[in-house]
């Protein structure tokens, strides 16, 4: 079967639905994007849903939606593991304007998971499950009881599109009796890409991720976040060719048994190309993987 957005929206939240069971607390991820320390206990098991919408490029139409079903497990109260499920439906049409990615063409397509087989003078719709992906989180002191919290994050995946291994450190610091929560993330990884080329194109990047979030009543959150992204075209951050600056709101809700979260990055103007990748930038902003908009969806609950 076909996977349209329709339907990946769909499984999100059935996938959501049928495993929400009223048992103890939830824990809460009160980032889009950034990892916090706030880990599931020993042998607490946890359901969380993630759904990502990256919208808008240069020109034409550009939307990749992404979906990660996961599931978290304590193995002590300071070792997380997790296991996802990662699914994909990538629209794009006409979406670049820049002369030098296109050739002789006033405009052409292309994009994240767009293959370079493609014909770019054409749209490309495309879906399916994109992989599977591991995680692990150490936490090494924790922001509830020390002045700062530290942690180390390492995340394997194989896909359809890419393949990655992601490694993270985490800061974290509370404030106002854990009302006020100031995190970040130092993000390195390596990549291969399969849908360009020989189908193994070797890029790593390099992104730095702040934010605070404030509990303003009971069950309520609402803060900031930003992204620093750095690009690289070799492993291991070689021969830099991207840099942009994201920024936007998150808000976050918690019950006993279940919490969601909701973010917006806005790709500032600025961002600029170099080293060989001038082709993928223009009106001040980085395309290839990335857009104007950055939207994400997360929901998550306790199995037991």
């Amino acid at each position: 079967m076909k996977i349209t957005i329709k339907r990946l929206i769909a499984f999100s939240f059935i996938i959501a639905s049928a495993l929400h069971f009223s048992f103890a607390n939830a824990g809460e991820g009160v980032f889009g994007w950034i990892y916090t320390l706030d880990l599931q206990p020993k042998g607490k098991l946890e359901f969380e849903q993630r759904l990502q919408l990256n919208q808008q490029q240069a020109a034409g139409t550009y939307e990749a939606w992404t979906a990660r079903s996961e599931l978290e497990y304590g193995l002590t109260n300071d070792l997380q593991i997790a296991g996802y499920i990662n699914s994909y439906y990538t629209n794009a049409n006409q979406n670049y304007t820049n002369p030098e990615a296109c050739g002789d063409e006033p405009s052409c397509t292309g994009g994240y998971a767009v293959p370079s087989s493609h014909d770019p003078a054409t749209a490309y719709r495309k879906s399916g499950i994109e992989g599977v992906s591991l995680e692990a989180i150490y936490r090494l002191t924790n922001p509830v009881t020390s002045p700062v919290g530290v942690g180390f994050y390492l995340e394997p995946t194989w896909g359809k599109n890419k393949d990655e291994l992601a490694a993270r450190l985490l800061l974290q610091s509370n404030f106002l009796d854990d009302r006020l929560i100031l995190a970040g993330n130092v993000v390195v990884a390596n990549e291969r890409l399969k849908f360009i080329e020989n189908g193994n194109v070797p890029e790593s990047m390099l992104d730095f991720l702040v934010g605070a979030s404030y509990r303003f009543a009971p069950k309520w959150s609402a803060g900031v976040e930003a992204r620093f992204h750095n690009d690289y075209s070799e492993l291991n951050l070689r021969n830099q060719v991207q840099r942009a600056t994201f920024v936007g709101p998150n808000v976050h809700y918690a019950s006993k048994d279940w919490w969601v979260t909701g973010a917006w990055r806005y790709q500032l103007a600025g961002g600029n190309c170099m080293g060989g990748g001038e082709a993928e930038c223009s009106n001040a902003r980085v395309w290839d993987s990335h857009t104007v908009n950055e939207f994400i969806l997360k929901v998550g609950f306790p199995l037991n």
